[in-house]
């Protein structure tokens, strides 16, 4: 498969230090492969990261209102400790680091040993592991459920609790009210090339589909014909609603593209959740619809859904500017 790199030992720096260039208010770390604020804030710093082959997670959403600093691994492999130490320098400014970390166990045990190392240097560190994924059972994995795409909410209420002047305790537990209210669920159309290997990890017929299949290839819970957009819509919302409860209740909705797939496609299946919540009883009050958190060029989407409380949506709407997200500017 064709890319536009240079080479496939360079995609990450490469990638980075073009966001960076187009990005007036970040800056880049060529060294820790770190995107940071060039403009510190007297507040508490966020830090999260991941893998590459997300984008625009993690880099975009570094700006005012979300992410202090964001930490690059390899494509989909965990930053190593190193690398997220830098990313804690970068965001602390003497009141604290809360670390976002997606539930992996690369991304968990090498996010724990960095805030370890940090807190040997007197920088106070706490950390919140979203896994808002139900296509898998606490059981499946040793780290149970995956961290995808409602980690984006995450990273929204709790730079707009900091950006607001709260402390270290109060935006850790925004942070994880965000993680304890938001679900998601994706489906897969095609597999995914990473750079220099040329060939897909996975072959999904044409004709098929894979329900439940993680941002980095990991199984889903089955395969099975093509859906239509009602169908594939019906099977999301059902599956997050079995999960949490949000009857009568008001939510936040993204329809997350996985990199390969058209606008057109992502408002048509909105189109079509938007309904299924209302028949529900449930109050949609914010969508994102776009690619949020991607696959590289997998074609797909997932679902996500955040049930608001008053706190969690006066900070879902408060004012945020990133590469990726704005909101109020």
């Amino acid at each position: 498969m064709k890319k536009i790199i240079n080479a496939p030992d360079r995609v990450v720096s490469d990638m980075l230090s073009g966001l960076a260039a187009a990005n007036p208010n970040v800056c880049y770390d060529s060294e820790g492969e770190v995107i940071y604020r060039k403009a510190k804030g007297d507040k508490v710093g966020l830090v999260s990261g991941g893998g590459s082959g997300h984008e625009p997670s993690h880099a975009g959403y570094v700006g005012r209102g979300m992410l202090d600093a964001a930490v690059a691994g390899n494509v989909f492999a965990s930053p190593d400790p190193a690398r997220i130490l830098k990313g804690i320098e970068h965001a602390d400014s003497g009141k604290g680091v809360l670390l976002i970390i997606k539930n992996y166990s690369g991304d968990i045990m090498n996010f724990e040993l960095a805030g370890e190392l940090a807190a040997d240097m007197d920088v106070a560190v706490k950390s919140v592991i979203v896994k808002d994924d139900v296509a898998v059972k606490e059981s499946t994995y040793s780290t149970g459920r995956r961290g995808i795409a409602g980690t984006v909410f995450v990273h929204k209420i709790a730079g707009a609790r900091a950006e607001a002047g709260g402390s270290l305790d109060e935006v850790a537990a925004a942070a994880q009210k965000t993680a304890d209210n938001v679900r998601s669920f994706g489906v897969s159309l095609s597999s995914c090339i990473l750079p220099g290997v040329g060939t897909p990890g996975f072959v999904i017929g044409e004709d098929q589909m894979e329900a439940g299949m993680g941002i980095h290839g990991e199984p889903g819970i089955e395969q099975t014909a093509m859906k239509t957009a009602a169908e594939i819509a019906a099977l999301m919302v059902d599956k997050i609603t079995a999960d949490l409860d949000y009857t009568g209740r008001e939510a936040a909705v993204m329809v997350n593209g996985l990199g390969g797939t058209p606008m057109m496609e992502l408002c048509i299946l909105a189109g079509e959740v938007d309904r299924l919540l209302k028949e529900k009883g449930i109050t949609p009050v914010k969508y994102l619809v776009g690619n949020y958190m991607t696959s590289l060029e997998m074609a797909g989407a997932s679902l996500s859904l955040l049930r608001l409380d008053e706190e969690l949506k006066e900070l879902l709407l408060a004012p945020c500017d990133t590469m990726a997200l704005k909101e109020g500017v």
